[in-house]
C-alpha cells in the first residue's frame, strides 16, 4: 500500500511538501514517483527517485521548483514543492515502478497511493 499525506491549500509561492509511505509489497525496492492529474486532464510525470542512487528526473515544469528525496529505512519518499503556481493544482499520487530505473510514464508503475490533494490559489 501507499499512503500519500500533504496537500492542501497554499498562495501562489508559497510551499508544500508532500510524504508517501509504503508498506507491503509497495514497499519493495522500486523506483518511487510522483504524478499529477487536474481536472480534465491526463494525469502527468512530476517526478522520480531511484532505489539505488538515489538518482532523480522531474518534469520540465517543475524543474527547480520541485525536490524529490527518500528515506529508504522508511520506506517514505516526499516531495518538497517550492514556489507553487496556480498551474500546479492538482491531485498528486504517489507510485512505485518494478525497475532500477527512472521511469516517467504511468504505464511502468504498479501500485498507486490514493492521492492528495494540492490547491494553489493566485
Amino acid at each position: 500500500q501507499l499512503q500519500a499525506s500533504g496537500g492542501g491549500l497554499v498562495q501562489a509561492g508559497g510551499s508544500l511538501r508532500l510524504s508517501c509511505a509504503a508498506s507491503g509489497r509497495a514497499a519493495s525496492r522500486y523506483a518511487m514517483g510522483w504524478f499529477r492529474q487536474a481536472p480534465g486532464k491526463e494525469r502527468e510525470f512530476v517526478a522520480v527517485i531511484t532505489w539505488i542512487g538515489g538518482l532523480t528526473d522531474y518534469a520540465d515544469s517543475v524543474k527547480g521548483r520541485f525536490t524529490i528525496s527518500r528515506d529508504n529505512a522508511k520506506n517514505t519518499v516526499h516531495l518538497q514543492m517550492n514556489s507553487l503556481k496556480p498551474e500546479d493544482t492538482a491531485v498528486y499520487y504517489c507510485a512505485t515502478a518494478p525497475t532500477t530505473g527512472w521511469p516517467t510514464t504511468r504505464y511502468q508503475y504498479n501500485y498507486w497511493g490514493q492521492g492528495t490533494l494540492v490547491t494553489v490559489s493566485s
